[in-house]
């Protein structure tokens, strides 16, 4: 399958990753698996390009992750998109996440943007039937946006990946 598209995002710190981790860790224990893209490390996603727009996100990569310090996030509830197939942790809005997104997004989306974390992708009926286990290990908490990273899809390619200032 040819390269689609790119997609640049927020890699959360390695706290958060554990944590989020262990939600995915039981899920999988409860026989869920999904379909989301292995060896990605948690994120948010902020912004996609044409393929043909390759160096200028690398640019705004570059240029965005020196004007921003790390971020903190706070993954106050879990959602599902409509279609039923994104089980997420959803970070509260913030004035520095939505400047992060307004940096990186040059090239307005179909539907508008919501900050989330995927931790599952599957059919409607497996997303809904791990609502509850994801719930019995979930609790808020305060997690940090420390690095960008571009990536091109399908099949995964990493292109950069760089820390905030």
């Amino acid at each position: 399958m040819a390269e689609k598209f790119l997609t640049l995002m927020a890699d959360l710190d390695d706290n958060t990753q554990a944590r989020m981790s262990e939600w995915y860790n039981d899920l999988k224990k409860a026989g869920f698996t999904g379909t989301q893209t292995p060896g990605l490390p948690f994120h948010i996603s902020l912004a996609s390009f044409p393929l043909d727009k390759e160096q200028e996100a690398i640019e705004i990569c570059r240029k965005t992750a020196s004007e921003f310090h790390p971020i903190p996030v706070y993954v106050g509830h879990l959602g599902i998109f409509p279609g039923g197939k994104v089980l997420f942790g959803a970070p509260e809005g913030s004035d520095k996440l939505t400047a992060l997104h307004t940096a990186c997004a040059k090239y307005p989306g179909k539907s508008p943007w919501t900050p989330h974390i995927t931790v599952l992708i599957d059919e409607p009926e497996t997303v809904c039937s791990a609502l509850p286990v994801l719930v019995r290990s979930f609790y808020p908490f305060t997690g940090i946006i420390t690095r960008l990273h571009l990536c091109a899809f399908w099949p995964t390619r990493a292109i950069l990946s760089i820390d905030l200032s």
